[in-house]
């Protein structure tokens, strides 16, 4: 709770309290201990104290166990022993609920928690995506032909569709922006769709959190506590991993130096912290160090929550200033080991063996070690830590809903936008692309056709041209028969008359009928043959 300024985290056996210094949270911390020992506690009584002092609290809530801190919390006989054991009633200790805001990274139990390609940036996809130094610098050259070319990258979709743009035109674009080999490209998206079947096409949408809304607090002056449900999402460690890896970053790029404040400005507690690191590669580590070192400086606090110290990796846990280590369970050599290597972590203290202590530690108590005024680490204390103020373990699926939609960030995130972006650009440039295609793949059948008609027509032209002609010709030579015919049938006409008469004047000579009929038949037939012999 927070009391005196300070927030109360234990007492130790001689009734010794112990506190961490608002002044020094923003040096990070650690809640540690096995299955059962009392982490979830520990976790709400920091969280609850850190609101209480004015500080914004974000919670990752693995098993549901953390939704009650919306709800008061509910006296026992239990908690009538711990408040009394604590004497918190002269300490101002009252149940009560507080502001929460539940977030849902698939939208089902809580407010839609998206962000955008863009904002996670080539460098954090390429990390989590598990890509090379090649593969990164392309992913790399993606991003600049897409900024270049005003292509807004919100979700999976717009990075496809820019990856695909990229292979189809990488001949083109390779003179610009340098190599662009295919199989890397093909590579890229594979692991763009590999990421959406992890939960991307969810998380990459609009509208994106502004990371800012996070950082108020409530009419009464108590820092507002977001909790990602996050029961679905750990069963997907690269998107759990994604998130919580984004998130700081997106934190450390946003807020401005602070230096040294009196507090926090923000505190996030990352519950399963082993996921985030769990086969991580190591320029994924090292990113997760610098910005655990770095990012104190922005005024934030990180409390990583795990089950055994040695889950975290040296560089981070060195970091740590603030350590709550709940017990250890030892049954084998290399858990021996790790149990010995979390006790050396602590600043020894002569009345007792921490080594040991680890292991007899009930439920609710816990090796507790804090940075001082001077930032300088207290030796180890045992101590029992004191109870939530708020309800204890989940509540139902209807309160959550009505929770989630009280919250006055929920009309602002509760619907998706599919904005124009490079998925729309890049469909309506191919689909005209595709017209024009179709139309150049018309015109030039068209043009094929209007080919063969004109050749047509030009046969036809000529093959009517040359009828015509030898129309004329035969018409011609039966024109030329038919004079001819006529000319010999006069000719004939005419023969046969002279001939008659010349005939019959002979016959007449010669005497008698006979002689005129028979010289005319004569005389006739000798002139047709003359006349015929001519015209032919």
């Amino acid at each position: 709770m927070f009391f005196d300024n300070k927030i109360l985290v234990g007492q130790n056996a001689d009734g010794g309290q112990i506190y961490i210094y608002p002044k020094m949270a923003n040096r990070h911390g650690l809640i540690a201990g096995a299955t059962g020992t009392g982490k979830t506690v520990t976790l709400k009584v920091l969280a609850e104290s850190f609101a209480d002092a004015g500080v914004p609290v974000f919670l990752a809530d693995a098993k549901g166990d953390l939704q009650g801190m919306c709800q008061s919390g509910i006296q026992s006989e239990d908690m009538s022993k711990r408040i009394e054991y604590f004497n918190l009633n002269e300490k101002g200790f009252r149940f009560g609920n507080y502001t929460v805001n539940f977030w849902d990274v698939y939208g089902e139990n809580g407010i839609p928690l998206r962000t955008t390609i863009s904002e996670m940036g080539p460098l954090l996809l390429a990390r989590i995506m598990g890509l090379n130094d090649t593969q990164t610098d392309i992913l790399n050259i993606v991003f600049k032909i897409a900024d270049d070319n005003a292509l807004l990258l919100i979700d999976t979709k717009d990075l496809k569709s820019m990856l695909q743009y990229v292979a189809e035109n990488s001949k083109e674009l390779s003179t610009q922006y340098g190599n662009l080999p295919q199989q890397s490209l093909n590579v890229i998206i594979r692991a763009v769709i590999s990421l959406e079947a992890d939960g991307g096409e969810q998380f990459f949408a609009e509208p994106a959190l502004n990371i800012k809304d996070w950082l108020t607090i409530d009419n009464s002056g108590r820092g507002l506590i977001q909790i990602l449900e996050c029961q679905k999402l750990m069963l997907n460690p690269k998107m759990y991993s994604m998130f919580l890896l984004w998130m700081i970053s997106e934190l450390y790029e946003t807020l401005p130096e602070a230096g040294d404040l009196d507090k926090p400005k923000m505190v996030f507690f990352f519950d399963e912290a082993h996921m985030l690191f769990d086969q991580a590669p190591k320029v994924l580590l090292e990113k997760i160090e610098q910005v655990v070192k770095l990012i104190r400086s922005k005024g934030v606090g990180i409390y990583f929550i795990t089950q055994n110290p040695s889950d975290i990796p040296g560089g981070v846990l060195s970091q740590l200033g603030n350590k709550i280590q709940h017990a250890l369970r030892a049954y084998t050599p290399k858990e021996q080991k790790g149990m010995k290597a979390a006790a050396e972590g602590f600043r020894v203290n002569p009345s007792f063996d921490t080594y040991s202590v680890l292991s007899e530690l009930g439920t609710g108590e816990a090796l507790i070690s804090v940075l001082d005024m001077d930032g300088v680490p207290t030796v180890v204390e045992r101590a029992k830590v004191l109870p939530p103020q708020s309800k204890m373990g989940a509540i139902s699926e209807a309160e959550l809903k009505e929770a989630a939609e009280r919250s006055m960030l929920y009309g602002k995130y509760n619907y998706y936008v599919d904005n124009e972006s490079a998925y729309e650009r890049l469909t309506a440039i191919r689909e005209e692309e595709e017209v024009i295609r179709k139309q150049e793949e018309q015109a030039a059948i068209d043009a094929k056709i209007a080919q063969k008609e004109e050749a047509l027509a030009q046969k036809e032209a000529q093959r009517a041209e040359l009828k015509a002609q030898k129309e004329a010709e035969r018409a011609k030579a039966q024109q030329g028969k038919a004079v001819k015919r006529a000319a010999k049938s006069v000719a004939s006409t005419t023969a046969g008359t002279i001939g008659r008469e010349v005939g019959k004047s002979v016959g007449k000579t010669m005497g008698g009928t006979f002689g005129k009929t028979l010289g005319g038949n004569v005389g006739s037939s000798l002139m047709r043959g003359i006349i015929g012999t001519f015209f032919k």
